[in-house]
């Protein structure tokens, strides 16, 4: 199994690419924008290929696709997982903010499965799976550019799904809470004996992503009880308003794992 994993060099990316190294036929490209993080993990993995990209540039998926063809010729999971987020409501921060968030967690993403899609045809079964968020089902006030960007890529996650199914290649989505990282340990939650449940390790979530993947599940949310809310949005959206309103306004939703989101 040939697998690319963006945002490998921390977090949910390089607990998902540490996941993936435990299958006996896999081998790795690790991509991100740390080339020295990405070498560490791939000698502590016995080998990956290793691109260092900044995904916004514009010659960023052809050659990572180059890359992958002339290494390895074929690629059997996409893992689309580098994303960042950066708190500011719309009346402050304004189109600019919704803008950061879209180029590199919806526009990064849509250009570099499109660039890689061939491949994946080629290498049928194969699979991608693009790491949204919980916030791409349920908004919350001061992080409406990252919920638009995490919305958009669950609508094109599904509408792709139907698409490329013909063409043997599955598309599952993976819809993390919060998640407590190197950048985002998440204490205010992790403090209270109340909301502790609500906070998730990359482990779980590295989980999750083989599951949608090789696995061939449709989407996952981690923790699991946080598809409650995606129902209630639909079933009761009053009440789900009045639920999330003014509440942690100040925490961070899990992103991928590149070094903007620090």
């Amino acid at each position: 199994m040939i697998a690319l994993v963006t945002g490998a060099s921390s977090g949910i990316g390089e607990a998902t690419a540490r996941r993936l190294a435990r299958e006996p036929d896999a081998r790795l490209v690790l991509v991100a924008r740390r080339e020295d993080r990405l070498r560490t993990l791939a000698d502590e993995l016995g080998g990956a290929t290793v691109i260092a990209a900044d995904l916004l540039a514009d010659d960023a998926p052809s050659r990572v696709a180059r890359v992958v063809e002339d290494e390895h010729g074929r690629l059997d999971l996409l893992v689309n997982n580098a994303g960042a987020a950066w708190r500011g409501r719309f009346g402050e921060a304004g189109w600019d903010n919704v803008r950061r968030h879209m180029e590199l967690n919806f526009d990064a993403v849509a250009r570099l499965t499109e660039a890689l899609l061939p491949l994946l045809r080629r290498s049928a079964p194969s699979s991608i799976v693009n790491v949204a968020s919980t916030a791409g089902r349920v908004a919350r006030g001061n992080s409406g550019g990252y919920s638009a960007s995490k919305f958009a890529l669950c609508g094109w996650s599904d509408a792709l799904h139907l698409e490329e199914r013909p063409h043997g290649v599955h598309v599952g989505l993976v819809l993390p809470g919060f998640v407590a990282t190197e950048g985002f340990p998440q204490k205010e939650l992790r403090d209270r004996a109340a909301t502790r449940w609500m906070v998730s390790t990359p482990d779980r979530v590295a989980e999750a992503i083989f599951e949608a993947g090789p696995g061939g599940k449709a989407e996952r949310y981690v923790p699991r009880p946080y598809w409650l809310a995606s129902c209630m949005r639909v079933v009761a959206p009053r009440l789900l308003r009045r639920a999330v309103a003014g509440g942690g306004a100040a925490m961070t939703p899990a992103t991928g794992s590149d070094d903007r989101d620090r």
